[in-house]
């Protein structure tokens, strides 16, 4: 599925450097280091060089060279690009949480945004924060998916956790327990199976998505003994769905529906809540697991991992998730592009509308 491109079309992705003491540098710095990378597109990180060359120098990696540019106008598409953001030498402390660390990694990610909006690049892949130590007065968010909906004006937005087949999303997100259910209402469900569905299509390239919606309660309630949100609110945004051409079942126990490995059925599932989704989804794919957020005008992905502080300098950390957020940002890119050659040919929609395109996916849209 990732094959070389020719330089001209080789994607461009955008990599913010997250908490320099976390194993951002050596999550990218072994991943970059493999020149059948660069074959597949064209990386551009916003950090440190001196930062990065501590790294490499402890990572011993030899084999990265980097070109430092201060903007995204003079890529090298045969060489690993950094924008410099930062250029004061910083005390690197791995596994410890430091103010300067969570300052850059706001500097990082807010300069990724310019790059981003200024199609310097084409795919943003965020490597992981601390959440604490980023705060500051101009980043007041829970996390990197809420910050970028402010900076783009998305009101309705998804965090897609992705592995394989496997697509889980979550109604609320970020929230202490004891507010979900106050929370929970038919249109906001709504809000949310429509993201799904709109990017199961675009960004994924299943003509004809199934979804299916988890259970707030035990047994989906049990007919009201353990709760009446599935009938009062659940059920009502299933046959909303209906209404509007989504195909969306349940509401399934969630205990059982991932213990019977019953997502399989299904295109998309979405958690009512955080830990709900979380727990399951990490549990089948900790290692290689990719945070997507669906419903943004630019294709932002990043590893299903936090900063990793216990395994920070021990040249130990998995790239798998990180190379798994690459890919996938390529393959929504190109299932976007492929997309929207679709809809701007009405005759090839139809055919694909009617079923008599080759396959029920477009994922794969290299020649």
């Amino acid at each position: 599925m990732h094959k070389p491109q020719d330089k001209n079309k080789k994607v461009r992705i955008g990599i913010t450097h997250g908490d320099f003491n976390g194993v951002s540098y050596e999550l990218i710095i072994k991943s970059l280091s493999d020149n059948r990378m660069l074959e597949m597109f064209t990386p551009v990180i916003y950090g440190s060089a001196k930062i990065a060359g501590y790294f490499k120098k402890m990572l011993n990696a030899k084999e990265l060279n980097l070109n430092i540019i201060k903007n995204g106008e003079k890529l090298q598409h045969k060489r690993t690009n950094l924008i410099s953001i930062h250029d004061k030498e910083e005390k690197v402390e791995p596994g410890k949480s430091t103010q300067i660390a969570g300052e850059l990694a706001f500097k990082s990610l807010e300069k990724a945004v310019e790059g981003i909006k200024n199609q310097q690049y084409d795919v943003m892949v965020t490597a992981p924060i601390n959440k604490k130590n980023i705060q500051s007065d101009q980043f007041d968010f829970p996390g990197h998916t809420e910050y970028l909906a402010k900076k783009f004006d998305t009101e309705d937005y998804l965090m897609l956790m992705v592995c394989e087949n496997l697509r889980l999303g979550v109604i609320t997100g970020h929230m202490p327990l004891q507010e979900v259910s106050s929370r929970l209402t038919t249109e906001l469900i709504m809000r949310k199976v429509r993201i799904m569905h709109d990017s199961l299509i675009k960004d994924f390239g299943i003509r004809k998505p199934k979804i299916a919606l988890l259970a707030l309660n035990p047994h989906a309630g049990d007919d009201g003994l353990l709760g009446k949100e599935e009938s009062e609110i659940i059920i009502p945004a299933i046959k909303q769905a209906a209404e509007e051409d989504i195909i969306a079942f349940g509401p399934y126990p969630a205990d059982g529906f991932v213990g019977s490995r019953s997502y399989k059925n299904f295109d998309g599932v979405l958690a009512m809540y955080h830990d709900q989704g979380m727990i399951a989804f990490k549990s089948l794919a900790f290692d290689s697991g990719v945070n997507f957020t669906a419903g943004l005008p630019i294709i932002r992905t990043s590893p299903a991992h936090g900063t990793a502080y216990d395994l920070a300098g021990k040249n130990i950390a998995s790239t798998e998730s990180f190379h798994k957020a690459i890919y996938l940002g390529i393959d929504i890119y190109n299932n976007r592009k492929m997309h929207e050659q679709i809809t701007k040919n009405p005759l090839q929609k139809a055919e694909i509308e009617n079923g008599n395109g080759e396959d029920e996916t477009l994922v794969d849209t290299e020649e």
